[in-house]
């Protein structure tokens, strides 16, 4: 079994843009439990960012 990682065809990434960067922060324990529920936590975190970076590019345009 190969391994994904980094490949964007493996996350519903557009294959030009290739996950290459790292991002750390910290979390509570319950936030930490919750996301490693989920079914693809790293995919979970990558959509949730993403969700909120275009919702506040939204609120910028509106400005």
């Amino acid at each position: 079994m190969s391994k994904s990682k980094g490949k964007p065809e493996n996350f519903d990434n557009p294959p030009s843009r290739d996950l290459t960067e790292n991002v750390t922060f910290r979390a509570t324990k319950e936030m930490k439990e919750e996301i490693q529920k989920q079914e693809n936590p790293a995919q979970f975190c990558r959509d949730a960012i993403q969700e909120k970076l275009d919702r506040n590019k939204g609120k910028l345009d509106k400005i």
